[in-house]
């Protein structure tokens, strides 16, 4: 049987790993040295694509509000964001030589400093988090190619759960590998409809190898994903909204502010290793 409401905290201590990564979102700041509070900036400005967040009772809270400004109307229309990350690289201006591009026809409008704050190659990355019960919006993990060479640019989303399929009996969960400009990857894309209500908080959690990844609810194996990115990735926690949401069976259109509460997020390497890995280019 799956719990009902929300499932408490693991123990941050997990047998045979070591914690790399720890967040906990206890304010009163955003820790500056592990998180930037921009979705993509170097698509569209600094200031554009700046999260809205607060701390409440031990988590942080992204927030979509009824007066914010699409984060990047040149390239991505009149989609709403709010999101934290642990990297950016992008090129010089008018280049589209930068990570996650949105559209293909994505130029750099604010070129961005490299900053690698948390890029990690492979492990086993948690959050606790609850979504928003709102048809528009979507919110989820994601771990994301660092993207300083075109090739490096693969994505493993943790979740996805969109607001119209956020009931309180079953959440439809969206995860997989997208490999957007990678040749080694393959795109692979699964729904489930899982026994949970998502906007209780709940457990969502990936393992990264070598060889595959794994894909987590409460602790509960989904699936396995028999492919993997070899290089480098951030993770981008995010609440957006958009027009073109999927229609689902629940219509809710609360008022603003919609919310994203993440209680932590962590990120572990195992304490043997994952054995023989595939190689990966040098670091610059």
């Amino acid at each position: 049987m799956w719990p009902a409401g929300s499932v408490p905290p693991n123990p941050i201590l997990r047998p045979g790993y070591r914690l790399d990564f720890a967040e906990a979102f206890n304010g009163p700041a955003l820790d500056r040295r592990k998180w930037l509070p921009y979705h993509l900036p170097h698509w569209s400005s600094r200031r554009q694509a700046a999260a809205r967040y607060r701390f409440a009772k031990g988590s942080v809270v992204l927030e979509i509000d009824d007066g914010q400004q699409p984060w990047c109307p040149e390239f991505d229309g009149t989609v709403r964001a709010s999101s934290l990350q642990t990297g950016v690289y992008s090129g010089p201006v008018d280049s589209a030589d930068g990570q996650a591009r949105c559209n293909p026809d994505s130029r750099v409008r604010e070129p961005q400093d490299r900053q690698r704050l948390y890029v990690p190659r492979y492990g086993y990355f948690e959050m606790r988090a609850k979504a928003a019960a709102s048809r528009l919006n979507q919110v989820g993990l994601w771990l994301v190619g660092f993207g300083d060479r075109p090739e490096r640019s693969g994505r493993i989303c943790v979740c996805e759960i969109s607001g119209g399929f956020a009931g309180t009996r079953s959440t439809r969960i969206g995860y997989g590998v997208h490999a957007a400009g990678d040749p080694a990857l393959a795109d692979a894309w699964f729904t489930d409809f899982v026994p949970i209500d998502a906007t209780e908080f709940h457990i969502y959690a990936a393992e990264w190898t070598p060889r595959h990844v794994d894909v987590f609810v409460d602790d509960r194996l989904l699936r396995r994903i028999p492919q993997s990115p070899a290089y480098p990735m951030q993770v981008m926690l995010g609440i957006y909204e958009r027009p073109d949401a999927p229609a689902g069976p629940l219509n809710r259109q609360p008022g603003y502010p919609k919310t994203f509460t993440i209680d932590y997020f962590r990120g572990y390497q195992p304490l043997a290793g994952y054995g023989r890995r595939r190689p990966a280019p040098a670091e610059e």
